[in-house]
């Protein structure tokens, strides 16, 4: 039995803990991001740096940021899509395939009274905002940063080959490529080894082929690419390519080898990202021997990928979710961010001093897109796409005839449902 004076002890204790906790406010405006611990350290620095300053500016709001590696953010998301219970805000790529996994299982809340309220398409870059609108039912997430894919070009090879222009139109490529070839030169250079980076040819040679609708409906599997002409007429016009107009033999290289063949002369193009200026740039070549143009698909849309946040439909709090999105997507943060998150902000009122003029020329190519489609590896879910992976590989190499090519692909997306 205790004694008097344990039990005022006691009593004093107890006091004393409700007090503190009555004492702690609840906070009702916390937030939770659900990201990934990047490889850039300065991305995860500066990502918590404006958690902290929205914090500061609204007071009694808590912005909690937890990041995990790429497959176990993966796998967090999946539990919560099938949970009652999961973050505010969540990172995933945008994307039928990636980002349209969350959306189909009702992960992603619709974002549209929001994009009106805060007037994002009035801040944003038309190609990075266009992913929003790939999914049904609403607009869903908004850029974290955007990634543009285009073709450089060697300069002196191409005058070389007696190309005066750059192609505006695929019909004008495939009579560069014809004269380069005729030159002796390889227009394009790939790393096979590498799936992802000889997917980028199939990906363009579809959108010529089928068109903006026609290539949408075959990456979301809803039209058949064994009825669908044009999927076997872009495998035959990749087939084409990768025997006329690659160096060879690609398939044994990987895109680091593919890159240094291309700085080296071997070859006049490569299909490659916006990073690749800063690439060239840091081994020591001369800028003003390259140029760039997106690659003539005759669909006006921009090659690329983006990272997109997302509003979770588990958020208690979505308005502040949504208001934390707004400060991280406004001109003065974006401004404060660049370079360290991505060499172009998705804001397009953001401004760039002591611009390349690559880098400046990439920027009217963000600012004059609208439309986007995307990687193969971005659109399809993981199985798909490895299964997309094989089938070019074995089109590459000669081993797969076109035809046979879509039935193959067509075959296993019937598997799996």
């Amino acid at each position: 039995m205790l004694t008097l004076s344990a039990k005022l002890k006691t009593a004093s204790i107890v006091a004393i803990a409700m007090a503190s906790f009555a004492a702690t406010p609840v906070l009702a405006e916390d937030i939770t991001l659900w990201t990934l611990n990047f490889d850039n350290n300065a991305a995860n620095g500066a990502l918590k740096k404006v958690a902290t300053d929205f914090e500061a500016a609204n007071p009694g709001t808590h912005v909690e940021i937890v990041q995990r590696a790429v497959d176990e953010h993966k796998t967090a998301l999946r539990v919560a899509a099938g949970s009652d219970k999961g973050p505010d805000i969540y990172f995933s790529w945008a994307g039928l395939g990636l980002g349209g996994e969350y959306v189909k299982a009702g992960l992603s809340l619709p974002l549209d009274k929001y994009y009106s309220e805060y007037k994002w398409n009035d801040e944003l870059l038309p190609s990075a905002a266009a992913f929003a609108d790939l999914y049904p039912g609403g607009k869903h997430g908004v850029p974290f940063t955007f990634k543009g894919e285009a073709v450089y070009y060697n300069k002196k090879l191409f005058e070389q080959a007696g190309i005066k222009e750059e192609p505006k139109t695929y019909e004008e490529l495939l009579a560069a490529a014809d004269k380069l070839k005729a030159a002796g030169i390889p227009a394009f250079t790939f790393g096979g080894t590498v799936n992802w980076h000889v997917m980028r040819l199939m990906d363009v040679i579809l959108e010529t082929k089928c068109g903006a609708e026609k290539h949408d409906a075959l990456k979301a599997m809803t039209l058949d690419w064994t009825k669908e002409p044009c999927a076997t007429d872009a495998f035959a016009e990749f087939a084409k390519w990768t025997k006329d107009y690659t160096l060879q033999p690609f398939m044994g290289i990987d895109n680091k080898q593919s890159y240094s063949l291309f700085t080296a002369g071997r070859a006049a193009m490569m299909l490659e990202g916006d990073w690749l200026v800063s690439q060239l740039n840091g081994s020591g070549a001369n800028l003003d021997d390259y140029g760039i143009f997106p690659f003539p698909t005759n669909t006006e849309r921009l090659y690329g990928f983006a990272e997109y946040n997302y509003i979770s439909t588990k958020s208690k709090n979505p308005d502040t979710a949504a208001k934390f999105l707004d400060y991280f997507l406004s001109t003065k943060v974006q401004q404060d961010l660049l370079g360290q998150l991505s060499s172009t902000s998705v804001n397009k009122n953001v401004q760039y001093a002591n611009q390349k003029p690559l880098e400046a020329e990439w920027l009217g190519i963000f600012q004059k897109y609208g439309k986007v489609y995307m990687n193969g590896d971005q659109a399809f879910p993981l199985d798909v796409t490895t299964e997309y992976f094989r089938v070019i590989n074995d089109v590459a190499s000669g081993n797969t005839e076109p035809a046979e090519a879509a039935k193959q692909l067509q075959t296993f997306i019937a598997s799996r449902t």
